[in-house]
């Protein structure tokens, strides 16, 4: 099956999966990501019954932490970052 992950083409070796098993699959920690399938935010308590088809389209994002040159704006990032997460994931 192929799917469309953050803008690149997979080929999945799967005829069902649903979301939870996918982000099992990528070793990505669930806490720290949202994710996006045809354009529609999925909470994560619906990754187990959310299933992926062919031709579907995920976004991941992936929160982190860390400083740069630009520490005050990134820590402002962040922020913005975690309350937006904690929105949609509760």
């Amino acid at each position: 099956m192929q799917v469309q992950i953050n803008g690149e083409t997979r080929e999945l070796n799967h005829n069902q999966i649903v979301l939870a098993e996918l982000v099992r699959e990528l070793a990505l920690v669930p806490q720290r990501i949202a994710v996006e399938v045809n354009k529609q935010i999925v909470r994560r308590a619906d990754w187990e019954q959310t299933s992926i088809n062919e031709g579907d389209r995920i976004e991941i994002v992936h929160f982190v932490g860390g400083g740069s040159d630009h520490a005050s704006r990134t820590i402002s990032r962040q922020e913005v970052l975690r309350d937006l997460f904690e929105l949609v994931f509760g």
